[in-house]
């Protein structure tokens, strides 16, 4: 497939918040996907995570599991017990073993955990499947 034909026509503005400590994954992961047409937010930590969510700012988390601050795993330990945030679909990355990260985010309604080194086709397509489990709809063109 001609990925030209497709660049900013997959995330129909969708709203996506990236969390994670290193600049550099921020940075990559902001200009991917807001080429594949998503509206892009960014944290540094947990903490700045949470008042994002809170504030409406995010259709879907990608986080990071082990941050300075507010770690990923006290993101998800929040977002588990507020129903406001729950209805947030989350991504986890991490560099921690990915078969044993899986097993930790369990019952975390997580939608899919990716170890990085990651593919960034894999992170794309894992964004897309979120959106489409949870029916979260693409803003109406203004």
């Amino acid at each position: 497939m001609d990925r030209r034909l497709v660049i900013g026509s997959v995330g129909g503005g969708r709203r996506v918040l990236i969390v994670d400590d290193d600049a550099g994954i921020r940075l990559l992961l902001v200009t991917f996907l807001r080429r594949h047409g998503y509206q892009m937010r960014q944290a540094r930590n947990g903490r700045e995570a949470l008042a994002e969510m809170r504030a409406g700012n995010a259709d879907l988390v990608v986080t990071d599991l082990t941050m300075a601050e507010v770690s990923g795993w006290e993101v998800l330990r929040v977002r588990a017990a507020d129903r406001s945030l729950l209805r947030i679909p989350v991504i986890v990355i991490t560099a921690i073993n990915q078969n044993m990260a899986a097993e930790s985010v369990a019952g975390r309604s997580v939608s899919a955990v990716l170890g990085k080194p990651f593919d960034l086709d894999t992170l794309l397509a894992a964004v897309e499947s979120s959106f489409d489990e949870t029916n979260i709809p693409a803003p109406l063109a203004a």
